[in-house]
């Protein structure tokens, strides 16, 4: 279970989006993904999981190539989008049975696949109900529900925590964590207590541009005082303070 970027770039005419970005992600370990607006993070996140084709560059999603095998490559591949759409008027079960057909699950397999994603994602109370009566937080499980149904081997997050209140954010971290044993993930955040929570390993990007791939410790490392904050301000072309 591992995801590989190769020297990927995005260019819209004259303008660079992404330039040459490299890095290898194995199992069992948490990215947290950050950078200032503008950056290319959602640019990135959309190549990554071969929505959008890059300008140069490959993503190998546990060997399979998003240039030469696409379908492959998805079929390992679990993304939470930051703004999924839902389709409100649905049930939590039968959107999840829904989604778990466009997956290609059919039978025992569908039924369990999805059962599975409730138990996990805590879903069990609502599993009836419409998604448009649900709170933001139980919509944000439904949509990671969809995102893990299959067992991907490669987890894709943007922004899976933004919005929610402290107990909300406190269970999808807690799932996030018990994820990592099944899947390489990546968590793109702008809330920094996140990589603290989470993460292993930073990757951080600034103007398209990869500036710092490491351990947590070695981010922290960077400056004097040792907060995230400062680390950021400074790699972003801020002042720490």
């Amino acid at each position: 279970m591992t995801i590989s970027a190769e020297h990927l770039c995005k260019r819209y005419g004259n303008k660079v989006s992404v330039e040459d970005m490299s890095f290898s992600l194995d199992g069992h370990h948490v990215l947290g993904f950050i950078g200032p607006n503008g950056a290319g993070k959602t640019t990135t996140m959309r190549m990554l999981c071969g929505i959008m084709p890059p300008s140069s560059g490959d993503v190998l999603i546990d060997g399979a190539s998003i240039l030469n095998d696409l379908v492959t490559a998805k079929q390992k591949i679990g993304y939470l989008p930051e703004n999924a759409p839902l389709h409100g008027s649905m049930t939590v079960h039968s959107f999840l049975t829904y989604c778990g057909r466009m997956r290609g699950l059919c039978g025992r397999a569908l039924t369990e696949a999805v059962g599975a994603s409730i138990e996990r994602c805590a879903l069990e109370s609502a599993e009836q109900e419409e998604i448009e009566s649900l709170s933001k937080g139980f919509k944000r499980r439904v949509c990671l529900a969809q995102a893990i149904m299959h067992s991907p081997k490669v987890l894709v997050m943007d922004e899976p925590t933004d919005g929610l209140d402290p107990n909300q954010k406190r269970e999808i971290r807690s799932l996030i964590r018990s994820m990592r044993d099944h899947s390489a993930i990546i968590v793109s955040t702008h809330i920094l207590e996140e990589i603290d929570a989470v993460c292993d390993r930073v990757l951080t990007i600034c103007a398209g541009r990869k500036v710092f791939d490491g351990t947590v410790s070695e981010f922290r490392a960077l400056v004097p005082s040792g907060r995230l904050d400062d680390v950021f301000a400074m790699l972003s072309g801020g002042m720490p303070s």
